[in-house]
């Protein structure tokens, strides 16, 4: 097992995060709504760990529930997708519905699309399932090395999906090359300049979640939230809306949690210069959705203002996070939480758990009072993998 822990005592620039803040989250929420499979996923309170652990409150949210897909990612996809197809027919965010935007009349004036993208796995998901609901096309490229389940999951969208034998950030390229070549809509969850709308409206899409969050949080307001991380938009998204929620002395603080091969927020923060920094090369790690090479440029600047720590973990830390979940204390809810969906959560328990660590614990002022936030952000998206990590030890740490 390995923790890595950086502080980011850089100087905080307080990017804008107005636009993943409370009110555009609730435009986006309102259209979200309209989607028949809509339905606010839960906030579990564990009340049972959060005692045999030694702080005040352990919240998780789990996006299992999502759409039926078993992941977050499809908030993004759907958002963006609709953003684009309501652009070019003149419908306005605040009147964008799902009725309208795959109505034979927006079909019509639309003519065929077809929308490509780069995944591990759900965030295609995601694209694929928006763009069939919504009468369109899809094209989906798969990193070398992506699961077999994931594929047929995305196939299952009817999408035009192919496992290539390239890295994560080589598919984008590929994807966007395609893209610009045949006209296609590239609908990415990274971005780069020049290629900034589109993944800014995928980190709005997240905001639906966040707001659900809020919500269902009554009033209780977290000391602490811990978020995964691949390119950062799920991160940049969730910190951007809760800084803005709490914003000044009330923030929570914010940790963000990658693996060790692919910590490309974390080379970016500690470097501490505005530029990007990318890990190049294969990233190989079991937390599939977080193996990306290159940071978001449409997020970084809310990281590096409002993120506190960074963690590089190793492999084992994620695979403790899925154990302890799938093992519920007293009337706790069970939580299936897949490779990168416990990742956060397994960091925060090895620090609260492993004498080793005590000294990045008491960095993060985490105490028994402490309030605690995660969010699961998949289920089992490859089950065999899942079995062999849960059920069979794989992983465990040394």
């Amino acid at each position: 097992m390995a923790v890595k822990c950086i502080a980011n005592c850089g100087i905080r620039q307080k990017a804008d995060t107005a636009f993943l803040g409370i009110k555009e989250a609730e435009k986006v929420r309102a259209y979200h709504a309209t989607f028949p499979e809509y339905k606010a996923t839960p906030l579990h309170s564990l009340a049972g760990l959060a005692s045999k652990l030694g702080v005040g409150k352990i919240f998780i949210k789990d996006e299992s529930y999502r759409f039926g897909l078993n992941a977050f990612k499809v908030l993004g996809g759907s958002y963006a997708v609709g953003r684009y197809i309501g652009e070019r027919i003149g419908i306005p965010e605040t009147e964008l519905s799902y009725d309208r935007i795959a109505s034979k009349d927006a079909h019509n004036a639309l003519g065929d699309i077809t929308f490509i993208s780069a995944t591990d796995g759900n965030h295609g998901r995601g694209v694929a399932w928006a763009a069939h609901r919504l009468g369109q096309k899809s094209v989906i490229y798969m990193p070398k090395g992506s699961s077999q389940e994931r594929f047929e999951n995305i196939k299952t969208e009817h999408s035009d999906v192919t496992i290539t034998d390239l890295n994560y950030d080589d598919a984008v390229r590929k994807a966007n090359r395609e893209a610009e070549e045949k006209g296609w809509v590239l609908v990415q969850d990274t971005s780069w300049p020049g290629y900034e709308k589109i993944p800014r409206w995928i980190m709005q899409g997240y905001t639906t979640m966040s707001l659900e969050i809020y919500e269902q949080l009554k009033g209780i307001r977290p000391t602490h939230i811990f978020l995964q991380a691949g390119v950062g938009s799920f991160a940049s998204s969730v910190t951007g809306f809760f800084s803005d929620v709490y914003g000044g002395e009330n923030k929570p603080i914010i940790t963000v949690v990658e693996p060790e091969t692919a910590s490309c927020i974390y080379q970016t923060l500690q470097a501490d210069d505005g530029q990007i920094h990318p890990v190049k090369g294969d990233m190989p790690t079991i937390m599939a959705g977080l193996a990306c090479g290159e940071p978001v440029t449409v997020g970084i600047d809310v990281l590096r203002s409002y993120v506190d720590y960074c963690l590089a973990v190793s492999d084992s830390v994620s695979a403790d996070g899925m154990r302890v979940l799938s093992s519920p204390v007293a009337s706790d809810a069970r939580i299936i939480s897949g490779e990168s969906g416990a990742a956060a959560f397994g960091a925060a328990y090895n620090l609260l758990t492993d004498e080793k660590l005590s000294d990045i614990k008491n960095r993060l002022k985490i105490n028994e009072n402490s309030v605690l936030l995660f969010i699961s952000t998949e289920g089992a998206t490859d089950r065999t993998s899942y079995d062999q990590i849960v059920w069979r030890g794989k992983y465990a740490s040394l």
